[in-house]
């Protein structure tokens, strides 16, 4: 939910220093968007924004998929050319919002900032990359990816027409992975927490994009929108694909899903849309979806949307097809178009932020549940923030750690967390994670590195320290630094303390019959990756 305070301040802050600028395009600099309730407002004059947008990026692997540590992206941010090529074709469009799925925080975005900017174009950026997102199958959130999500956020952010951050995109995307859910909204919590303390002076959003899956698209909507308002989404991105070349609005679907949204408590608004299963694929799409989404049958419930996609590429959504420096719009860019035209390029609605006065309420956290409609993470408590100090401290503290070999070789790894947790399931308490119950080790967060360390050490401890219990053939060692000095020590005594405090004791143990159905946090090494090579070692493994 977002503070009415927060955008006031946004609108002080930047009336200073923002143009007035013409609803159609760019004179200066943008105003950025704020939201209030479940609406965006313009921060300039406090008109209602809605999104007329196109996805922008080639050859993307969806968040929530199985890491692929090789898989490489193109940067759509990072190269001015194919911007001064491709922005003013948008614009021509009617687009004044794009959607990237994954940005190189080291690279400089200025250049296509400033044309996006010049051509009156916003950007909602995904935080995660193929190489760093939630994993579906064996979800953490550690301090890793924490870092990769803080420096997009610290390379984007500054950028006024930058109007927020998905924190994943479809990650659950159906009732066997729910449990996922409660690490992508760590990530929101924790998102949100660290663009406050970086004070940007302006409102920016965080929230997510969910699939439109039958079974759990309800459930995501009340899990992302309930709780504190530093835990839950400050909008929420649908990607729905149900209205199909030429129907109509209560055929389509899209009447039920307006009717299910119009309490939200935030923005709403399609993160993807465009279905391309007609005659003529993507390129014979008609879009008549878009006239009524931006009509009064939608817009008082929906902030617009986001069609998929501007490439043309083998799954066949393309607006262009590009050769070169030569891009040649399809049919379908030409209905989208004609369709925004249509519309009368919406960009204000009926409301208007000083007048309106959110009464929509957040809704209530789903229930545990078996069945075809399972939900299987609590609300509450979510797992711990990432600590870099914290999980730094614990590992300069152990005796036994991995040695170099191991670390370096995924395998290995893999073998050697399957050994040691299985012969000794409590020498990994401290790294479980288990969403359904809440139940989340002092070190869950840390590092794979590092809770390997953490693993080896304990059950070093737990066998008195014997001259053979830190070895393992060679893949592990004795450490020469294996007193932590006296910050640290303070350090992981409140860390401790804290968790305890939260629900979740400093081992995150309990009994053994618990213990024995905890889940390993092994970020993006990939728990499945452990168990597998631990069992075709032959290793006794307890899937964790």
């Amino acid at each position: 939910m977002v503070s009415f305070r927060n955008g006031v301040q946004a609108l002080v802050a930047l009336a200073l220093t923002s143009r007035v600028v013409a609803q159609g395009g760019s004179s200066g600099k943008l105003p950025p968007i704020i939201a209030k309730g479940q609406y965006f407002f313009y921060s300039n004059n406090g008109s209602q924004f809605y999104i007329r947008g196109v996805a922008y990026q080639q050859g993307i692997q969806v968040d929530g998929a199985p890491v692929d540590p090789d898989h490489e992206y193109t940067d759509p941010l990072a190269d001015e050319a194919a911007c001064a090529r491709d922005f003013p074709i948008l614009k021509k469009a009617g687009t004044n919002t794009i959607r990237v799925y994954a940005v190189d925080p080291s690279k400089d975005h200025t250049a296509c900032l400033d044309l996006l900017e010049e051509n009156g174009i916003y950007v909602v950026a995904d935080l995660s990359s193929p190489v760093d997102s939630v994993d579906r199958e064996s979800p953490s959130w550690t301090t890793d990816l924490f870092k990769r999500y803080t420096t997009v956020i610290d390379e984007l952010a500054p950028y006024s027409n930058v109007i927020g951050f998905f924190a994943g995109n479809e990650v659950s995307n159906n009732s066997t992975f729910t449990q996922a859910s409660a690490f992508v909204k760590a990530s929101v919590r924790d998102s949100k927490a660290y663009i406050a303390s970086k004070n940007f002076g302006r409102w920016i959003g965080v929230g997510y994009a969910n699939n439109d899956d039958a079974d759990t698209r309800d459930n995501l909507a009340s899990y992302f929108n309930c709780g504190p308002e530093e835990e839950s989404v400050d909008f929420w991105g649908y990607n729905i694909y149900e209205w199909c070349g030429e129907t109509t609005f209560q055929e389509s679907g899209y009447a039920e899903r307006t009717k299910e949204f119009k309490d939200f408590s935030v923005p709403v608004f399609f993160a993807e849309y465009g279905c391309n299963t007609e005659a003529g694929g993507g390129a014979g799409r008609i879009f008549q979806e878009t006239g009524v989404l931006y009509s009064s049958q939608m817009n008082q419930v929906f902030s617009g949307g986001i069609v998929y996609e501007y490439f043309q590429e083998a799954n066949d959504y393309g607006l262009v097809n590009i050769t070169g420096t030569k891009v040649v719009e399809n049919d379908g860019f030409k209905a989208l178009a004609s369709q925004i035209r249509a519309s009368g390029y919406p960009t204000t609605g009926t409301q208007t932020q000083g007048s309106y006065q959110p009464t929509n309420k957040p809704r209530a956290c789903p229930s545990i549940a078996e069945g075809k409609q399972a939900w299987q993470a609590v609300s509450s408590p979510l797992p711990p923030s990432p600590n870099s100090t914290v999980c730094d401290c614990m590992f300069e503290s152990l005796k036994c750690v991995p040695s170099d070999k191991v670390l370096n070789n995924a395998t290995a790894v893999a073998s050697l967390f399957g050994t040691v947790c299985g012969l000794d399931d409590t020498a990994c308490a401290g790294i479980v994670h288990d969403a359904s119950t809440g139940t989340y080790g002092l070190y869950s967060a840390c590092s794979p590195k590092q809770q390997l360390a953490h693993a080896l050490d304990t059950y070093y401890a737990n066998q008195k320290e014997a001259k053979d219990a830190c070895d393992f053939g060679g893949q592990a060692k004795l450490s020469t630094k294996s007193t932590a000095a006296t910050t640290c020590s303070s350090v992981l005594e409140s860390a401790s303390a804290s968790a305890s405090a939260a629900g979740n004791g400093g081992g995150g143990g309990g009994d053994d019959k618990k213990n024995s159905g905890m889940r390993l946090g092994a970020g993006d090494m990939m728990v499945g990756m452990y168990v597998f090579a631990a069992m075709a070692l032959g290793a006794a493994m307890v899937i964790l």
